[in-house]
């Protein structure tokens, strides 16, 4: 706001031009004309300004409607949230349930939950990126916990591992 006070001090009391006063001020001269016309037209066309105008005042008075209220809802740290994602057993509906916990009614219903997540998740910038020519390289992984295997005769549980492999570039996928 103390810019404004300055570009209205130097338009009616120096009676510099738009030019010159965007140099001293470090804004665009389309800026500069903005705010003397949205002055003008709430009546300020001299200096000093009107008494009682602090800066306060005066931006109740050239914006009325900025007056932003707090955004009902909280928005969670994105970042926390992506990597809290990369441990094991951790999904985004477990990640919102704990963040609905934490706000209560300030917190986005699930399906705006994810939607901003993912918003986020494409804004970021990717690196790291490998080609990989078809047939050259096999990845392999144990894929997430292990699933219980019931024996139909005996009714013995084991824990079994679900093992993936996956040829780079052909989409050729073994699991077992």
């Amino acid at each position: 706001m103390p810019t404004i006070i300055e570009i209205l001090r130097l338009k009616y009391d120096s009676k510099l031009s738009h030019q010159k006063i965007a140099q001293a001020v470090g804004l665009s001269k389309g800026a500069i004309g903005k705010y003397v016309s949205i002055a003008s037209a709430v009546g300020i066309r001299s200096w000093p300004l009107p008494d009682g105008v602090d800066e306060a005042a005066l931006e109740q008075r050239l914006f009325p409607n900025s007056g932003k209220s707090p955004s009902r809802y909280i928005e969670p740290d994105w970042f926390v949230i992506h990597q809290e994602l990369k441990r094991k057993g951790v999904t985004l509906l477990r990640l919102w349930a704990e963040h609905e916990e934490r706000v209560g009614e300030r917190a986005h219903r699930y399906t705006q939950f994810s939607q901003r997540y993912r918003a986020w998740k494409l804004r970021q910038k990717r690196s790291m990126r490998q080609h990989h020519r078809a047939g050259e390289k096999v990845f392999i992984d144990h894929c997430g916990p292990t699933v219980p295997v019931i024996n139909r005769r005996t009714g013995e549980i084991r824990q079994a591992q679900i093992f993936v492999a996956v040829m780079g570039a052909s989409s050729y996928t073994f699991a077992e």
